[in-house]
């Protein structure tokens, strides 16, 4: 159940008006929360967008349902009706506005710690224990949360989020529209050592920076290593999941989106419009080529260079190939045992043969 702020309450009619709806029922019947369907009481906000979901229409106490235009009731319904031509887009356009509703905070905390030679553009939120480091720049209507650290020479702009427990390593560039998730490091030390004659590793100085381009969106406690030298580049419209890892000079193509518990190791590169399930690992300083699609668990070691490839496996190869020799796979055990009992035919066709 998610209640909106104390003084949000619309009407049936507002909604309709909002959503270019028509209703069915009670047009001043309120809401001030949003429910499920099968979770509606009083006062809430839900919808019906999935037929699976139908008998909960006619037993929920939601006061208001967003529904399809072309839906027909076959028994009462007690709840206020909302028609539009979509009701699924039409609630997430609801949820958009919630979001933006939640987070429009505005205003500098007195805990915030902000460095002189920075400078910020309006209706800027920076909350309580955050610190700002020297010459950094942060667009208008930008939100940061408490206890965020942004370090020195670094740019935010314009409608970004950074969230409670970031840490952006100087001189690192964020764009417009980018929502960095909780507990996000970016810019940290790439994994750069070498051995030196004592056959002890030594740390080799990691440069450069992070670029992230405009609308991306970077899941919880995910980290993005700065360069050796130059940049690690998330290009635009990247969307990255929670609990991954991108390694430094690493460069990720627009509109590629990446699941949980993926890692990317050093200088490769991803092109546009990929596609990679979870807990994928991607050896280095290979390229990608645009539109691949590469399924959970699966592991890159090679690059790829025919654009909008689906892959699976570990090496990972095409999914057909992958289909097939898992059909195999999987019959192994049988084949075994056919061999082990020609085997023995065999040896006793000897042993008669011999005798």
């Amino acid at each position: 159940m998610l209640p909106l702020q104390a003084d949000m309450e619309f009407t049936a009619k507002q909604i309709a008006e909002l959503l270019q709806g028509t209703v069915d029922g009670n047009a001043e019947a309120k809401v001030c929360r949003l429910s499920k369907i099968e979770e509606g009481i009083e006062g809430s906000l839900t919808f019906l967008a999935n037929p699976a979901y139908t008998p909960y229409i006619y037993s929920t106490n939601a006061s208001v349902v967003i529904i399809n235009n072309d839906f027909v009731a076959e028994k009462e319904i007690s709840a206020t009706l909302v028609r539009v031509e979509n009701a699924y887009s039409s609630f997430a356009k609801l949820l958009e506005i919630y979001n933006t509703i939640q987070r429009s905070k505005v205003g500098i905390d007195a805990h915030a710690v902000i460095e002189a030679s920075s400078t910020y553009g309006t209706e800027v939120y920076i909350g309580a224990f955050s610190y700002i480091g020297k010459n950094v720049k942060i667009g208008d209507r930008s939100k940061i949360y408490p206890n965020v650290y942004v370090g020195d020479n670094c740019t935010v702009g314009n409608d970004t989020t950074i969230f409670p427990g970031t840490q952006i390593y100087s001189d690192c560039i964020i764009g417009h529209h980018v929502t960095l998730h909780a507990g996000c490091v970016i810019g940290s030390d790439g994994f750069g050592f070498q051995p030196n004659s004592e056959n002890n590793y030594e740390k080799v100085a990691q440069i450069g920076n992070v670029i992230i381009e405009d609308h991306v969106d970077i899941g919880a406690n995910s980290t993005i290593d700065r360069a050796t030298l130059g940049s690690t580049i998330i290009r635009k419209g990247v969307k990255l999941d929670n609990l991954i890892q991108i390694a430094h000079n690493v460069e990720i193509g627009e509109n590629t989106v990446i699941a949980a518990q993926t890692g990317v190791a050093g200088s490769t590169k991803i092109g546009k419009n990929c596609m990679i399930g979870g807990q994928v690992g991607i050896t280095g300083h290979i390229t990608i080529a645009d539109g691949t699609k590469i399924a959970g668990q699966s592991g890159i070691i090679s690059k790829i260079t025919n654009a909008n490839e689906i892959l699976q496996g570990s090496p990972a190869f095409t999914i057909g190939d992958y289909k097939r020799t898992y059909v195999v796979f999987k019959k192994l055990p049988a084949l075994e045992k056919k061999i082990q009992d020609l085997e023995k035919t065999i040896a006793s066709l000897r042993d008669k043969a011999s005798s």
